[in-house]
């Protein structure tokens, strides 16, 4: 089977981690967690946000739990975002959504970290290939971050 985008580049960058491959469709995020063992708050999902034309924005959230519009929009310094479509998604980050990981992507962008994604002791991440995920203790992804704003971003 192929190697996951997000497990070659973290390979690259010496992090310790492992794939996870789902044996049925993954049709929810109870059944992500579920099959891999895990509590829903250890699910990270990587969500794109476009700032302007051509900025987008990463937020990495723990859980199923909403991302408050009002602190994205001070935290960006805008007044208006949106949620990146299909085709931005894919074009900015090179995986399609539901894939999405932090590594690999095809463009710089700003990331953020959710504080609730670094509680946990161990998360799971996009790999950019559909029912796989990789899974990492969270003081490694952070290392593998580098210098992320980890940040608040539920209220």
């Amino acid at each position: 089977m192929n190697q996951p985008p997000v497990s070659i580049a973290l390979e690259k960058l010496n992090i310790p981690h492992q794939i996870f491959r789902h044996e049925t469709p993954v049709d929810s995020f109870e059944k992500a967690a579920s099959d891999r063992g895990q509590r829903p708050s250890q699910i990270v999902r990587t969500i794109l946000f476009r700032v302007t034309e051509d900025e987008f924005a990463l937020a990495l959230v723990a859980g199923p739990g909403q991302i408050s519009w009002k602190i994205l929009r001070k935290l960006l310094g805008k007044s208006r975002i949106t949620m990146a479509t299909e085709e931005e998604v894919l074009a900015v980050t090179g995986y399609r959504i539901g894939t999405v990981g932090p590594f690999g992507l095809l463009r710089p962008v700003r990331m953020f970290i959710e504080t609730g994604v670094l509680q946990e002791e161990e998360v799971s991440i996009g790999s950019g290939m559909r029912d796989t995920a990789v899974i990492i203790k969270s003081a490694d992804l952070k290392k593998a971050l580098g210098n992320v704003d980890v940040v608040e971003l539920f209220e």
